[in-house]
């Protein structure tokens, strides 16, 4: 094995070379600390102990190419940003935009707090203006130190940030989750990454190449925004979002993910797995993290309408019920004929059960929505529909008309429906969650109908929160339909991973009373 220094791939640095006693231990006494990465044989250590590298390997180990442009820059730092009031003053924040709007008392707020961090996770509810706020904000570090803007967000929002950066008279280079940049200009950039949740999975290659920007050597400041911090309900997903800040508790993964995630090592197939899915703590974190996280809700900040949840059961007369079980049972016989040809895991037909009711359920929920919304268009309502599935979506725009908006529309009309539709030449938009529910206005709906809610939380809210915002006239309600267990089972889930989250972000206001969910599933199965 070559022994070499190398820039890894979350912008670390790591030492290669075969093991040798003396070598280890002079590493292992290298400060700030490292750690060994048997997955890829080698040492992992912070940028901030380049200089103890470099002066105990004293040039026995090569440096890599790319490693030695970042050490480079790190002998040459960028000068020093101008005071936060010189920076406060420079956003003009009392100004009109170009456009004639107005920042509110909150987006000014939130640019000052954004103005005093070179790393922070903005994590306002949807609606309260993030992008605009990090636009001003960044505005006024482009006017003082001369800064770059990088963005990184999902394509389909690109036409918003690019719309919202005219209006501020600012140049933007912008980039999509799936092709972030490998490296920042030398002369300094301003990092902001929308829908920051995309990268709550530590693994993934884009948290990763997210991780190796927001610790390049020429960055200026990194902001991430995101509704849903912790997606999931899971502290887990927070702690790349963290590291990417430079928040203290991102230095430690498996540190972070003992104290908080009930991290700990479980036999499995024979051999020991490290297990970190759970939560504890969230008091303590929510205190720890509370100076690099701004959450706060609309109602600290707005005088929005009110929006409420309407639960509507649907029930199945005899025949239905008997179509419906039919179905099911037809899907699972399918499923273990598949499992013993080893085709599916055995251990997941529990799941597999899940999933065929929700999509089962959601053909037979069709006729009540549709008397809903055929109920609402003729009263002059206009109306937003939510599914988790593209079938469900394609019938009832099938039936209804309106707008469809699915993953199949191309990127670059997704925004031309979303006018459509607010604009007021269809009174009805048809969309999946993981198309209309992210980023997009949708607020002239006075009435959003969620056939059937998605596991995690903050997707069912974004959903919501597409119409709950700024410049709503009227209250809003949301509708959501409930057939049979499996819905239930869900719309708890949701309850329960809401309270992690609230433990977290609204300092504590509630109690945890959270039921496992194998324990949720037997009872499931019990009552099926």
């Amino acid at each position: 094995m070559r022994c070499l220094l190398r820039l890894g791939s979350t912008g670390r640095i790591e030492v290669v070379c075969p093991f040798d006693a003396v070598t280890s231990a002079q590493l292992r006494a290298i400060r700030p600390r490292g750690q060994w990465l048997p997955s890829r044989r080698c040492w992992d250590f912070p940028l901030e102990a380049a200089p103890a590298l470099q002066a105990q390997l004293a040039g026995r180990f090569p440096v890599d190419p790319e490693l030695a442009t970042w050490l480079g820059w790190l002998s040459l730092p960028l000068p020093p940003l101008p005071p936060h009031r010189e920076l406060v003053a420079a956003a003009t924040l009392a100004d009109p935009l170009t456009d004639g709007r107005r920042l509110f008392a909150h987006q000014r707020a939130a640019v000052r707090w954004l103005l005093a961090r070179r790393g922070a996770l903005l994590a306002d509810a949807m609606g309260l203006g993030k992008t605009l706020s990090a636009l001003v904000a960044a505005r006024a570090m482009v006017r003082l130190a001369d800064c770059r803007i990088l963005v990184v967000a999902p394509v389909g929002l690109h036409d918003h940030w690019h719309s919202e950066s005219l209006a501020l008279g600012l140049t933007l280079q912008l980039h999509s989750w799936a092709r972030l940049p490998d490296a920042l200009p030398p002369a300094g950039t301003v990092l902001i990454a929308d829908e920051a949740h995309y990268a709550q999975n530590a693994q993934t290659a884009r948290s990763q190449a997210l991780l190796r920007l927001a610790r390049h050597p020429r960055l200026r400041a990194v902001w991430l925004l995101t509704g849903t911090p912790m997606k999931n309900g899971r502290p887990a997903q927070l702690f790349p979002l963290l590291a990417a800040i430079g928040h203290p508790l991102g230095a430690d993964q498996r540190r972070y993910e003992e104290l908080f995630c009930q991290g700990h090592w479980r036999e499995q197939g024979g051999r020991r797995v490290w297990q970190a899915t759970g939560a504890s703590h969230l008091d303590e974190l929510q205190r720890l993290t509370r100076p690099l996280l701004l959450h706060r809700r609309k109602q600290d900040c707005l005088d929005l309408p009110p929006k409420q949840r309407r639960l509507l059961p649907v029930e199945l007369e005899d025949q239905q019920a008997r179509g419906f079980q039919h179905r099911l049972d037809r899907r699972v016989e399918d499923y273990r004929r598949r499992a013993a040809r080893g085709e599916v895991r055995r251990d997941a037909e529990v799941l597999a059960v899940l999933t065929a009711l929700r999509q089962i359920a959601s053909d037979y929920k069709l006729p009540m929505a549709r008397r809903l919304v055929e109920t609402l268009l003729a009263r002059g309502e206009p109306v937003v529909v939510f599914t988790a599935f593209v079938a469900t979506a394609r019938l009832l725009h099938q039936h209804l008309g309106g707008c469809l908006l699915t993953g199949g529309v191309a990127p670059a009309l997704r925004q031309g429906l979303v006018d459509r539709f607010q604009g007021g030449a269809s009174d009805l938009l048809v969309a999946t969650y993981g198309t209309g529910g992210l980023g997009f206005t949708l607020h002239r709906a006075r009435h959003v109908l969620l056939i059937e809610r998605p596991w995690t939380p903050g997707d069912a809210e974004q959903a919501e929160d597409r119409c709950h915002r700024i410049g709503m006239t009227a209250a809003l309600t949301s509708h959501w339909l409930q057939l049979g267990v499996a819905d239930q089972l869900v719309d708890r889930v949701i309850a329960s991973k809401e309270e992690r989250i609230a433990l977290l972000l609204h300092r504590g206001e509630q109690l945890m009373r959270r039921r496992g969910m194998p324990a949720m599933v037997r009872e499931l199965l019990r009552r099926w």
